[in-house]
């Protein structure tokens, strides 16, 4: 029987400031290896919270995350970094990138963190991604001279740069225009035609009805598969 490559049982997280908020009630989910999931819903019902836990970025929950196989519930700081490096890529809805470090310094960065590559296979890795988002040519420039779009396209060149398990995005098109939107879309069906399992948190009726299954969420809860 194959493994799911991501599997959440009856998550719970609470806010406690300024007053104590239900923010996820229950909620469970499976996702197989391949899959490309939308996750919709309005502002506030814990859409990109569960996002964040899924991520492990946010550890701060009841219930339990098991992802390619590992319970990744009850690890460590140190052992979640670990883990993140090797097994996660996050896009998120603003690129987060260094605008005085070139396109390609950037893509390098997790997997100089992650430390296992020497330096030049490093850098023929990031230019194979900045090649897969036709990048390239701007390899040399700074990130910080790039249109939103090319920066977002350099954000998953860095998210996929250690080669993760699955791809988790916070509204990866939330500030960008209806064509770089679809190449968006274009760069993730083409990932998960890779193998890749990609998750996706959106507010774009027209972005989601390209992925494999849209996920709706109300007050905190699932309310369609």
């Amino acid at each position: 029987m194959q493994i799911p490559m991501l599997e959440a049982v009856k998550l719970n997280k609470y806010f406690h400031q300024p007053q104590e908020f239900h923010v996820l009630d229950n909620v469970s989910l499976t996702v197989q290896k391949g899959e490309f999931i939308s996750i919709m819903g309005k502002s506030g019902c814990g859409k990109s919270t569960l996002l964040y836990l899924l991520s492990t970025l946010d550890t701060d929950y009841e219930g339990s995350i098991v992802i390619n196989g590992t319970n990744v519930t009850g690890l460590d700081e140190k052992e979640l970094a670990s883990f993140r490096n090797w097994h996660i890529g996050f896009v998120f809805q603003f690129h987060y990138l260094l605008p005085e470090f070139t396109v390609l310094q950037n893509v390098m960065l997790p997997a100089i963190k992650l430390g296992v590559y020497d330096r030049v296979t490093i850098e023929q890795h990031a230019m194979e991604k900045l090649q897969q988002m036709e990048m390239e040519a701007w390899a040399t420039k700074t990130a910080g001279k790039l249109s939103g779009g090319q920066q977002q396209r350099v954000a998953i060149a860095r998210a996929l740069i250690n080669t993760p398990d699955i791809i988790l995005a916070d509204e990866p098109t939330g500030n960008l225009d209806s064509a770089n939107t679809a190449v968006i879309l274009g760069i993730f069906e083409q990932m998960v035609r890779q193998g890749n399992t990609v998750i996706v948190v959106t507010h774009d009726d027209d972005f989601a009805r390209n992925s494999d299954r849209i996920i709706r969420m109300v007050d905190g809860r699932i309310i369609a598969p």
